[in-house]
């Protein structure tokens, strides 16, 4: 048995942008769940990873992200999960955490064999990452209590193409294993 790895994906998030309206209702559910399972990871000495996107800002790192998100409309669906002093963060461009970012990295020097997927957007960043996940052999668990979604039928069925194509364990956030 490896080790276990909690990956916060974009919940450092300005909710300033056209799905906003659609993702935000969704992400306040998500929310307790996600901070039950930083609260469990950091007890547990499970390492926490935040994967953001830079929301195209290039000379950004992650504490300005952080700032830029606690001045937006939403300070509230950022404040719980901000990250701690002990928490990585890794900065990504496009959907999946993997692409062109140094996790695959991070997470071999760290030992990590299963990394447990949370944030948003289910159906889009989730999705990929776990595709990606997948192809690199690693154990993947996604809690379908502490994801978001924008569009709820897509999100159902992308966690079925999880579960059936890639081997996700779909489960809930109770139901964890670190």
């Amino acid at each position: 048995m490896g080790k276990s790895a909690l990956i916060v994906i974009d919940m450092i998030n300005t909710y300033d942008h056209p799905d906003a309206e659609l993702l935000i209702p969704s992400a306040r559910a998500a929310l307790p769940q996600i901070v039950r399972l930083l609260e469990r990871a950091h007890t547990q000495g499970v390492p926490v990873i935040y994967v953001n996107d830079n929301f195209g800002e290039w000379r950004s790192h992650h504490g300005e992200l952080v700032e830029a998100a606690l001045a937006g409309p939403e300070p509230e669906l950022v404040r719980p999960v901000q990250p701690g002093e002990d928490s990585l963060f890794v900065v990504k461009v496009r959907h999946s955490i993997f692409y062109e970012t140094p996790l695959s990295y991070l997470l071999s020097r760290l030992g990590v064999d299963h990394v447990v997927l949370t944030g948003q957007v289910t159906e889009q960043c989730v999705l990929y990452s776990a595709l990606d996940a997948h192809i690199r052999h690693l154990r993947v668990t996604v809690p379908d209590d502490a994801v978001a979604h924008i569009h709820d039928d897509l999100a159902r069925a992308a966690l079925v193409m999880m579960e059936r194509n890639m081997h996700v364990a779909v489960t809930t956030t109770e139901k964890i294993e670190f």
